[in-house]
C-alpha cells in the first residue's frame, strides 16, 4: 500500500503486417502503457497513420461540434449501448449536420435581430424623457438640432456666449434638445464649451414613446421566434444525443488505433512498440496477442525494476534478456533483415519511467485527491495516502469534537458522493464522511453534541473520559491537549523522517544518515532535553515535575518528566545531530541551529488551538440562546430553567429564549446560523490545519511528487457495444 503497483517494461515486436492485429487486440485489453519512440535508433523511424485516419479525424471533429452546438453531455447519452456502423454514421451525420447548422444559423439571426432591437430600446429612453417627436428632431436644411446628455444651463450659456441669433434648448431629466439657426458644425463647436454630450436621433417618426412601444412589441416576437427555435434544437439533441455520443466514441477508438503506429519504431516491415504494464497482468498480454497472431509476434518483458531518484535502474529482478529485433518476424513473411534496434546489454530500450498504479483499499481511494494536490507519487518514493487515511481524519475529528457536527459532516460526505459523478466531487465526499465519522466518535468521547454536554450526561452519566478544557475548572485538559499535541506531532515528523531515511538509503546509505538520520536525531534529543528534569526550573509546571498534568490530572498517565540522565542523553543526540547535518550542508545546520525541530514540534499545537476555539464558538452560540451560569469555574446553560431560578453562581447572559416570543424567534435564528457558521469553519480551519500540517510538516520530510498517471492504451466502451 506505501509502494505503488510493480510495473514492468515490455516491448512487442513484430511484422508490420499484423500490426493492425496487434494494435486491436493491445487496444481491447486496456492494459499497455505506450512509450513514444523518440526516433534515436538507427533505421527506425516513428510509423505513419493507418489509412483513413484524416476522415475519421474529420468526422469527429464534425461530431464534437455538432455536440457543442446542442449541448450534448454524456447524461443525455440515454440506456444501453448502440451498434454504430460506419456506414450510419456516413448516413445519419451529413443530414444532422444540415439540419443542425440551419437551426444553428437561425437562432444566430434572430439572436442578432434581438439584440438591435434591444439596443434600439436602450437608446430610446432619453427621447421619451424629451418626450419630442422624432420627425421634428432630424430632417431640417437651414436649422441645426443637437440632441444629447448634459447640463441645461451650462449649454444656455455656451450659447448666449456664441455668434448664433436664434436658438431654442428643451431639457428633461438631464437630457437635452439644441436648435438653432445655423449649420450642424458650428452648433457642434460652440457645445465644445458645455457640459454636453451628442446622441444619435435614432431613425423613426412620431411620439418616441410609441415608437418604444413598438419596439418592446418586435422584441417579444422575436423571443418568441427564438424560443421556437431553441425548442427545435431541443428536441433534436433529444433525438440525436445518444447517436452523436456513440459516434464520438467509436471514431474515437478508430482514431486512437489508427494514429497508434505515431509511438512505435517501425522499418519498412516491422514494428517495435514499447511500453509499461502492471507485471502480474505480463502473461494476459502475451496470451491475448499469441491467440490473435501468433508466432508473427514477439513479446519480451525486458525488465521489473525499482527507480532512484534520478530515474536510474536500481535493482532489476532476473528477467531473460532478450534479442535485439534484427527482423525474426519480418524474415517468416519473406522479408530482408532489419535494422538492429539495441542498447548497452542488449535491451531494447525507448527510455521513460514508468507510469504510477496507486495501491490503497477501497476506504483509502478518496485520499488519494489529497496525495495528488501535491503530485501523483514518483515511482520510487512511498504513496503517503493510507498514512493520510489514519492520521487526517483523527486530527480533524480531535480538533471538532462534536458528535451533532460530525453526524452532519458523514450526511454531507455521503450526499456528495452521492450526487456527482465527478470523481474527485467523490473522492472529496468520501474525505468529508471520514472527518465526519471521528469527529462523532470524538464527540461521544467529549460528550458534546452541538456545544452541549446532554450526550455526555446520557451516555457517561455526566463524567466524559475526555473534556475539551475550555472551562477555568478543566484548565489541566487544555494543557494536557497542548502536550498531545506536541507528542503526537513528533511521532508524526518522526515518521516522516523515517520514510525519508528509506527513500534516501535506497539511493545512497551516508546521504540518509548525514539527512534523515541526522534530524531525526536532533528531534529525538531535543525533545527528550524539553521532556527531563534538565533546567526545570525555566519550564511550564504543567509540562514536567510533580504538578505536571500528566502526572494526575486530568489523565493518570504516571509520568512527570524524564531525568537528568535522559536529558543530558538528549542533548548529546542533538548537538551529534547537528554536527552531521554541518557536514552534509552547512546551510541546513544553520537552520537547525534556529531550532527547526522546536518549530516542527510547537506547529502541532494548532490542533489544541483550534479545538478550543471552535468549542468556544459553539459555546458563545449556546450563550446566546440558552443563556448560562458560572459557578466554580464551570459554565452552566440555562436549560430547563430561567435566570431567576440561579441560586448559586453568576448569571453569564439570560438566553435569548428567556426573553419572549420575540426573543424566542431571534434566538432560533442566532442559534441555526450560528451552528451553520462553526460547521463551515470548521472545514476552514480544522481542515485547513489538518492539511497543512500534512503537507509542510510531514510530506515535506519524504515526499517529492510528480510521477505520471497509468494510462493505458484503449477506451473504456460507455456509449457503445463491442464489435
Amino acid at each position: 500500500m506505501l509502494r505503488p503497483e510493480r510495473m514492468s517494461r515490455v516491448s512487442v515486436t513484430g511484422a508490420g503486417t499484423v500490426m493492425d492485429a496487434v494494435v486491436e487486440t493491445v487496444h481491447d485489453l486496456r492494459l499497455l502503457h505506450v512509450t513514444e519512440y523518440d526516433g534515436s535508433w538507427e533505421g527506425f523511424e516513428p510509423g505513419d497513420p493507418q489509412a483513413g485516419a484524416d476522415q475519421v479525424a474529420e468526422k469527429l471533429v464534425t461530431v464534437r461540434s455538432l455536440k457543442s452546438i446542442l449541448g450534448v453531455t454524456d447524461e443525455d447519452g440515454g440506456p444501453g449501448n448502440r451498434l454504430v456502423t460506419d456506414e450510419a454514421i456516413d448516413e445519419q451525420l451529413e443530414e444532422i449536420r444540415t439540419e443542425v447548422n440551419d437551426l444553428d444559423d437561425r437562432r444566430d439571426e434572430v439572436r442578432d435581430q434581438l439584440r438591435t432591437v434591444e439596443e434600439r430600446i436602450e437608446t430610446m429612453a432619453p427621447f421619451v424623457d424629451l418626450g419630442i417627436d422624432l420627425d421634428l428632431l432630424q430632417g431640417y436644411d437651414s436649422l441645426a438640432v443637437a440632441v444629447g446628455e448634459g447640463d441645461a444651463e451650462s449649454v444656455w450659456e455656451a450659447m448666449n456666449r456664441s455668434d448664433v441669433g436664434q436658438y431654442r434648448i428643451d431639457d428633461a431629466e438631464g437630457t437635452v434638445a439644441v436648435f438653432a439657426y445655423t449649420d450642424e458644425e458650428t452648433l457642434a463647436d460652440v457645445l465644445v464649451d458645455a457640459t454636453f454630450t451628442a446622441i444619435e436621433v435614432p431613425a423613426g417618426e412620431g411620439d418616441p414613446a410609441e415608437y418604444r412601444a413598438e419596439l418592446r412589441h418586435e422584441k417579444q416576437k422575436l423571443e418568441s421566434r427564438l424560443t421556437t427555435v431553441q425548442d427545435e434544437l431541443e428536441d433534436l439533441k433529444l433525438e440525436v444525443a445518444g447517436f452523436l455520443l456513440a459516434a464520438e466514441e467509436k471514431l474515437s477508438i478508430q482514431l486512437q488505433k489508427q494514429e497508434a503506429p505515431l509511438s512505435f519504431a517501425t522499418t519498412d516491415n516491422a514494428f517495435v512498440a514499447e511500453g509499461w504494464i502492471p507485471t502480474e497482468r505480463y502473461r494476459d498480454l502475451v496470451a491475448a496477442l499469441d491467440e490473435a497472431v501468433g508466432d508473427h509476434v514477439d513479446v519480451q518483458e525486458l525488465e521489473r525494476a525499482e527507480y532512484d531518484e534520478d530515474g536510474h535502474v536500481e535493482g532489476v529482478e532476473e528477467v531473460e534478456e532478450p534479442e535485439a529485433p534484427t527482423g525474426p518476424a519480418t524474415a517468416a513473411d519473406g522479408g530482408a533483415e532489419e535494422p538492429e534496434a539495441r542498447t548497452d546489454g542488449g535491451v531494447v530500450s525507448m527510455g521513460g519511467g514508468p507510469p504510477v498504479v496507486m495501491q490503497n483499499p477501497r476506504g483509502a481511494k478518496p485520499f488519494e485527491l489529497l496525495t495528488n494536490v501535491i503530485g501523483r507519487p514518483l515511482y520510487w518514493e512511498f504513496d503517503p495516502t493510507m498514512i493520510l487515511l489514519l492520521t487526517f481524519p483523527i486530527m480533524f475529528g480531535f480538533m471538532i469534537g462534536d458528535f451533532g457536527y460530525g453526524a452532519l459532516y458523514l450526511l454531507i460526505g455521503f450526499g456528495i458522493m452521492r450526487s456527482f459523478d465527478s470523481e474527485g466531487w467523490k473522492a472529496l465526499g468520501g474525505i468529508a464522511a471520514w472527518a465526519g465519522l471521528f469527529t462523532a466518535i470524538f464527540g461521544v468521547l467529549y460528550g458534546e453534541i452541538f456545544g452541549l454536554h446532554q450526550l455526555g450526561e446520557l451516555v457517561w452519566g455526566g463524567n466524559p473520559p475526555m473534556r475539551k478544557g475550555l472551562q477555568p475548572a478543566e484548565l489541566e485538559y487544555a494543557q494536557l491537549w497542548l502536550i498531545v499535541a506536541i507528542l503526537a506531532g513528533l511521532a508524526h515528523v518522526s515518521f516522516g523522517y523515517v520514510l525519508g531515511f528509506i527513500k534516501e538509503a535506497s539511493h545512497s546509505l551516508k546521504h540518509a544518515v548525514l539527512e534523515q538520520g541526522a534530524w531525526l536525531l536532533m528531534v529525538v534529543g531535543f525533545w527528550a532535553f524539553i521532556f527531563s528534569d534538565v533546567g526545570g526550573a525555566m519550564k511550564p509546571g504543567f509540562l514536567v515535575g510533580p504538578e505536571a498534568a500528566l502526572n494526575g490530572n486530568p489523565v493518570p498517565l504516571g509520568f512527570a518528566g524524564f531525568g537528568e540522565t535522559v536529558g543530558l542523553v538528549g542533548v548529546g543526540l542533538f548537538v551529534l545531530g547537528l554536527v552531521m547535518i554541518a557536514v552534509a550542508d552547512l546551510v541546513e545546520a544553520i537552520e537547525a541551529v534556529f531550532l527547526k525541530v522546536l518549530v516542527d514540534g510547537l506547529s502541532y499545537t494548532r490542533i489544541t488551538a483550534v479545538l478550543l476555539a471552535k468549542a468556544g464558538m459553539a459555546f458563545v452560540v449556546n450563550l446566546l440562546f440558552f443563556g448560562a451560569y458560572s459557578h466554580h469555574g464551570e459554565f452552566h446553560f440555562l436549560i430547563g430553567k430561567g435566570p431567576a431560578a440561579v441560586t448559586e453562581g453568576e448569571v453569564m447572559f439570560p438566553g435569548l429564549m428567556h426573553l419572549g416570543i420575540a426573543g424566542v424567534v431571534v434566538g432560533l435564528v442566532v442559534l441555526l446560523v450560528g451552528h451553520a457558521l462553526v460547521l463551515a469553519l470548521g472545514v476552514t480551519s480544522a481542515g485547513l490545519q489538518a492539511v497543512r500540517l500534512e503537507y509542510v510538516e510531514f510530506f515535506q520530510k519524504f515526499y517529492e511528487g510528480g510521477g505520471d498517471e497509468y494510462e493505458p492504451f484503449g477506451t473504456e466502451r460507455q456509449f457503445t457495444a463491442d464489435q
